[in-house]
């Protein structure tokens, strides 16, 4: 997914009341960009770091920015752009499976994203196929790490993304095909749940995982210019 206009570079001064931060760009201006992350975000806030901003599209809208990336050195690791701007990874799953990128979801004729099902539920993909099971496919944003090259989910208690997974599982049931994508909006090389972050999200994800919902994990590929899902990256959950 490359951006129509280049970023600009900044840097942070505060994020507040989660959706908010404020910024100085290389300019001097100081705008408030909004933060389309509602998790903790550790280790990706801290005043000073090097930020890069996308202008909004909609003329309208009162925030004219949005923060798309924090450069830091994630987990002690080398210093490395961050993606935490969590409207992206169904962007970009849905750029990949158009181009068919993602080899576990090839082949599938039809892509609906955000059908509803389950009770009061919307599946980010819903994939189609004649003759075949339908793909409930559920994606997740991950931008935390606190070990270099080790990236984990959630951040923050996450109780909404904890049903998902219950109702993913009862799909299974119904014998429909499910899965979970976690995009990682940074550089790693293994992934795993955040149980002593949230151990009812453990407790959800080790049964969809008992009942067959498939899980996979993507690193991303990531410049100021754009960021594209890479390469798949090992789930390391102990069973």
């Amino acid at each position: 997914m490359r951006f129509q206009e280049t970023l600009l570079e900044g840097r942070l001064i505060e994020r507040y009341k989660r959706f908010l931060a404020d910024i100085e760009l290389d300019t001097g201006e100081v705008v408030t960009a909004h933060c389309a992350n509602p998790g903790a975000m550790m280790g990706l806030k801290e005043p000073g770091s090097r930020v890069f901003l996308s202008r909004a599209t909609n003329p309208n809208r009162k925030l004219k920015y949005n923060w798309e990336f924090v450069e830091v050195a994630a987990g002690g690791g080398p210093r490395q752009l961050i993606g935490i701007n969590t409207s992206r990874p169904n962007l970009l799953v849905a750029e990949a499976l158009a181009e068919e990128r993602l080899a576990p979801f090839a082949g599938y004729d039809r892509i609906r994203p955000e059908v509803k099902y389950g009770r009061n539920s919307r599946v980010d993909f819903l994939l189609e196929k004649a003759g075949e099971p339908p793909c409930y496919l559920e994606v997740k944003n991950c931008h935390l790490m606190r070990e270099a090259g080790f990236a984990e989910f959630p951040d923050c208690i996450a109780a909404r993304s904890a049903k998902h997974l219950y109702e993913l599982a009862n799909m299974v049931d119904t014998g429909a095909r499910a899965a979970l994508v976690y995009v990682i909006q940074m550089d790693a090389e293994r992934f795993d749940v955040a149980r002593d972050i949230d151990p009812a999200y453990d407790k959800a994800f080790r049964h969809a995982l008992a009942a067959g919902v498939e899980s996979y994990a993507y690193v991303c590929r990531i410049t100021p210019e754009e960021v594209t899902i890479d390469r798949p990256v090992e789930i390391v959950t102990p069973r």
